[in-house]
């Protein structure tokens, strides 16, 4: 089971940034990760901190793919252009 910690870069009245470290089995990945807070708020319904959103997007793809296979930095939106279940998934999640 990986380890996945979500860290805070920068956060505005437009959604927030986020450094995400992937550990697993001795080895790391880093990921650059930005939330736009429209997406975050369809998603959440602003229910739950937008950090919970990200690790729970990464447990996502995690079960889908390696650590190593996850894009180096991208926004949220583009997971549902490789998994378009991903939005209903997440949503259960909260």
């Amino acid at each position: 089971m990986a380890d996945v910690e979500v860290k805070e870069l920068k956060s505005d009245e437009g959604g927030w940034e986020y450094d995400v470290l992937v550990r697993e089995d001795d080895t790391e990945s880093a990921h650059a990760v930005t939330v736009g807070r429209a997406y975050y708020e369809s998603l959440t319904g602003a229910e739950v901190p937008p950090d919970k959103l990200v690790k729970k997007s990464f447990e996502f793809l995690l079960e889908r793919e390696p650590k190593e296979s996850i894009m180096s930095r991208f926004d949220l939106t583009v997971i549902s252009n490789y998994f378009p279940e991903y939005e209903s998934r997440i949503k259960d999640y909260f």
